[in-house]
């Protein structure tokens, strides 16, 4: 598959809501004995522009490394391509040995996902989606693999182009 150019989202035309998805305490032995900091995994989307982004930093305290995460997250954004309140079709996300399979649910399902694949969902303003987190369990692999399958939405004009098709005659 070609690649396809990313533009470049700017976050501060959006309403961002941040929320953390895990913490790991990090020690690093050196001679002098133990130094420990602390690494983030952030998600931050807007969920009425179906924008969502991931980041992680890492500092000596918990809230530098969360507004780290953040910032980082800011400069990761993706659009979505939802229909309605779920997404359009069955798409399988991959990254590592993690995997994340998305199906579109009818309305008032709600969101069926774990941990780290609900927040990238809610973060992106999805409300009706069945999910299914396989491999691995590690954050970081389950919150990418999910971002990659959502990038792997299409909508039908993108398909219709693709295709060399009218609209109507998907």
């Amino acid at each position: 598959m070609a690649a396809v150019p990313v533009k470049k989202i700017d976050p501060k035309a959006f309403n961002l809501k941040e929320q953390v998805v895990s913490i790991n305490r990090v020690t690093k032995v050196v001679k002098g004995g133990k130094n420990l900091s602390f690494s983030a995994l952030v998600v931050v989307g807007d969920p009425d522009q179906r924008v969502v982004g991931f980041g992680t930093g890492k500092a000596k305290e918990v809230p530098s490394a969360i507004k780290k995460g953040i910032e980082a997250a800011k400069k990761n954004l993706h659009h979505v391509n939802t229909v309605g309140s779920s997404i359009p079709h069955v798409v399988l996300g991959k990254f590592g040995s993690g995997a994340v399979l998305l199906k579109p649910a009818p309305e008032g399902t709600g969101v069926i996902a774990g941990g780290p694949v609900r927040a990238v969902i809610q973060a992106a303003g999805i409300h009706n989606v069945l999910t299914k987190s396989l491999g691995t369990h590690n954050p970081h692999n389950v919150v990418k693999a999910t971002i990659a399958a959502l990038d792997q939405l299409r909508d039908k004009a993108a398909v219709a182009e693709l295709r060399g098709l009218a609209v109507e005659n998907l």
